[in-house]
């Protein structure tokens, strides 16, 4: 199982030492995606509660052509890409289109991301594949900048991001697009929380295991000694903030060394270790991030079910 790039970074360490010695404590949520975890997060997509990535789906099949109609890019990139699978809906309306000449996936994983641009590349010979391994959160300068460029970030991963990250990303996203570029964001929404906790918690494991792979990494990286058994996953609603919090609560007093950032944590019975947080969207409070990150909104699309929605934005003229 090979390092993610961003397991070495300085960057990633400073977070991680802020995390963990924050309240509560939580691990960055690119922890979760070495190449195991982003293999148990595509196993998560197929499971039949998880109706993000169907619901997705629905609606760029019904709207990948109007969007290739009004965007006409030369380039697609997409943050965050695992195996692209939604992705192909815009591949192929883009390549009916004619005009798209460049497919970028960005991701942390190199084996998911070398296979994912081996794969599209065989099933769309006219676009050149240029992935690019990286955080998309540290690495847009990677970017490519010929134009006009559509940027997408599916599936909802914005949601994984806290406010202020989600605000800098943004704006940052506006800062970095010409005048003929668009971003495309995939979005889930509020909904009844006894199925946002179905989707996080299934009866065979799968969730639990995607959770817990983040402490296997950082002891793998990081010289750490969490103990599986030592704590239970234990994912929640969390109704002030409209998001599902990812975590796991200590089963009992212990203490967990991390080696290379030199710390040694002190773990009460119930304490909680976050390792993510999936925020649940509304219109109006989305479409005001987008204002402030000098952003407008130019389509919102939603499924029949308002389970979930793509958006399509600009930078604000």
């Amino acid at each position: 199982m090979s390092e993610t790039p961003t397991a070495t970074s300085s960057g990633l360490y400073e977070a991680t030492r802020r995390g963990l010695l924050g309240e509560p404590r939580e691990l960055p949520a690119v922890w979760l995606y070495d190449d195991r975890g982003s293999q148990l997060y595509e196993a998560i997509t197929r499971l039949p509660g998880y109706y993000l990535p169907r619901r997705e789906a629905q609606i760029l099949r019904s709207r990948s052509g109007e969007i290739a109609e009004r965007t006409g890019v030369r380039t697609l990139v997409e943050l965050g890409s695992g195996n692209a699978r939604n992705t192909r809906f815009l591949l192929d309306a883009f390549e009916s289109a004619g005009s798209l000449e460049r497919f970028v996936p960005v991701d942390v994983s190199e084996e998911i991301l070398r296979t994912t641009a081996q794969a599209i590349g065989a099933a769309y010979p006219r676009i050149a594949v240029d992935e690019i391994v990286g955080d998309f959160e540290r690495d847009l300068v990677a970017l490519p900048q010929e134009g006009p460029r559509l940027i997408a970030l599916l599936g909802s991963t914005i949601g994984n991001l806290y406010p202020q990250q989600r605000a800098t990303l943004l704006t940052t996203l506006a800062g970095e697009l010409g005048e003929d570029d668009a971003v495309l964001l995939g979005l889930d929404l509020v909904k009844d929380v006894a199925r946002l906790e179905g989707a996080y918690h299934d009866a065979t494991g799968v969730t639990e295991a995607f959770a817990r792979n983040a402490l296997t990494h950082v002891n793998r990286a990081l010289d750490g000694a969490f103990e599986q058994k030592g704590f239970a996953y234990a994912p929640c609603w969390d109704p002030e903030h409209e998001w599902m919090e990812i975590g796991l609560d200590s089963v009992d007093e212990q203490t967990v060394s991390v080696r290379r950032l030199e710390l040694e944590l002190a773990f009460e019975k119930g304490d909680r270790l976050r390792v993510e947080v999936s925020t649940k969207f509304r219109r109006e409070k989305f479409e005001l991030e987008l204002r402030r990150a000098a952003l407008r909104l130019e389509s919102w699309w939603s499924d029949p079910e308002r389970d979930f929605a793509v958006v399509l934005a600009r930078p604000a003229s």
